[in-house]
């Protein structure tokens, strides 16, 4: 069986999990809730280099993003920041759903996949 990593663990989650050489990591939410979409995007996507970066990956081995939105209407602004990131990188296969969080002040939350 292969092994498997768990990193930044607590009792309800690990914020980045290894296993046969890919790279999960968590849902991300943005820490300055009171900025506006782009600016949560914005956030969460230097959160994002830096889970990956802690295990030696980087943004061009992403395989698949799943983005929530609080409101759809925000889509284009989350895919702004969205594509400034990527910065030329190889895009991944991704998903992009309205939802309703715990935190009303929630906008958007992404969860990654990599390759290691």
């Amino acid at each position: 069986m292969a092994k498997i990593e768990r990193y930044q663990k607590n009792e309800k989650l690990s914020r980045i999990v290894v296993h046969n050489g890919t790279i999960y990591l968590s849902g991300l939410t943005a820490d300055d809730k009171e900025a506006d979409t782009t600016g949560q995007t914005r956030q969460i996507l230097r959160k994002a280099d830096a889970l990956l970066n802690s295990v030696g990956a980087d943004r061009s081995q992403l395989l698949f993003a799943q983005i929530w939105l609080k409101d759809v209407e925000d889509f284009d602004a989350m895919n702004k920041a969205w594509v400034d990131w990527l910065d030329g990188a190889e895009p991944p296969a991704r998903a992009t759903v309205g939802a309703s969080f715990a935190l009303p002040e929630i906008l958007v939350e992404i969860q990654l996949t990599a390759a290691s």
